[in-house]
């Protein structure tokens, strides 16, 4: 025989007035200790439907959440629990890395800063700021951060990859080289040939750098950033193909990984699969918000589609930003010709052909240096 609703509700609400909210959190606990992890999070939310303003039962769950990867869900819990409890480190550090995982790479990279001005001995913020960064393209920032800190720990190894990474990045590869000698000291890795990979692709020696980056691949395919500098080289030495599979590794591995994103989206594109060049588009612009690479593209794919007004307005405000851009402006005077704006082509084409020059004369006084 069914039971009436409202004595349905009454057993209830009798069983939870019955249960000690204290022992679902040992429970909760001792599950999430033994690495039961869905149990654990069904008794923490048992405990928090009782007492909700508990910040370390809240960090608790947003930690079992992040667990399973179910990160948009942590950070609700983190962010609950820190206004419980504000400048609590250990669960702004444990936001920041589900920011970092969620692609929210400045939000993260903000949020460590925070954890590194309160304790700017510790070492975990210091490194995840720097992976952050190193996301972001902010390679100055990388080095500030970590030179001090590398010259106090010249046996971290990892430190020495980071700021060796960013060195490089920021053309100082004398510099990097002083980092890449000291881990080769240490035997041969893939982090080793990753960084002279990433020296030659600077300079532009792409087949240097492509036998480099293979090594590294050899070693370790799942060292971060190794697929997407291997396609990069791939790319640079004509072969789209492996180099559109090395891109998918990368995003395999993480797909928030900038680099892989936009350049995997240009190849979308150039095979006209639009929509799936957008998503990676989207996902780059989520690491490096207002990044003009990743902006030009997207306004490219709009003109391909016909979507002439948003590809106009895109691309006028990015010349306005980064008026060198000159593949920008080749573009906008293409859609004004389009758009019979013959007077705003012309003044496009224009700057085009000083562009070209300037750049011209650039590369002829480098030639006369040497």
């Amino acid at each position: 025989m069914t039971r009436p609703l409202h004595l349905f509700v009454a057993l209830t609400l009798s069983a939870h007035a019955q249960t000690d909210p204290e022992d679902l959190l040992k429970r909760a606990i001792a599950l999430h200790q033994a690495g039961d992890i869905p149990a654990a999070i069904q008794s923490y939310q048992q405990y928090l439907a009782l007492r909700p303003e508990n910040p370390m039962a809240l960090s608790n769950l947003g930690a079992a959440y992040a667990r399973l990867a179910r990160y948009p869900e942590a950070i609700v819990q983190y962010r609950h629990a820190l206004k419980l409890q504000p400048g609590n480190a250990p669960v702004e550090l444990n936001l920041a890395l589900a920011f970092y995982k969620t692609g929210q790479t400045e939000l993260a990279a903000a949020t460590l800063e925070k954890v590194h001005r309160a304790a700017p001995t510790e070492l975990q913020p210091i490194k995840l700021l720097a992976e952050c960064w190193l996301a972001m393209g902010e390679n100055k920032k990388v080095v500030a951060l970590l030179t001090p800190v590398a010259e106090q720990r010249p046996a971290d190894l990892a430190l020495a990859y980071q700021l060796g990474m960013a060195l490089v990045r920021d053309q100082q590869p004398e510099r990097g080289q002083i980092l890449i000698d000291r881990i080769l000291r240490n035997g041969d890795s893939a982090e080793t040939w990753l960084l002279l990979g990433v020296t030659k692709l600077t300079a532009r020696d792409y087949p240097a750098a492509l036998a480099d980056l293979a090594k590294a691949v050899a070693l370790n395919p799942n060292l971060p950033e190794v697929q997407s500098y291997y396609g990069q080289a791939l790319l640079r030495t004509g072969d789209p193909e492996s180099a559109a599979s090395a891109f998918r590794k990368a995003l395999d591995a993480n797909p928030y990984d900038y680099t892989a994103n936009l350049q995997f989206a240009v190849l979308l594109k150039e095979d006209e699969k639009f929509p799936d060049a957008v998503t990676c588009l989207r996902r780059a612009l989520q690491v490096r918000p207002n990044d003009l690479g990743a902006r030009y593209q997207l306004a490219a794919i709009a003109f391909h589609e016909e979507k002439l007004d948003v590809a106009r307005r895109d691309l006028e405000t990015i010349v306005k930003e980064a008026p060198s851009f000159t593949e920008a402006h080749v573009t906008l005077a293409t859609i004004y010709y389009r758009l019979n704006r013959k007077p705003d082509g012309d003044r496009e084409r224009a700057t085009v052909q000083k562009l070209n020059a300037e750049a011209q004369a650039k590369q002829q006084q480098g030639l006369n240096v040497k």
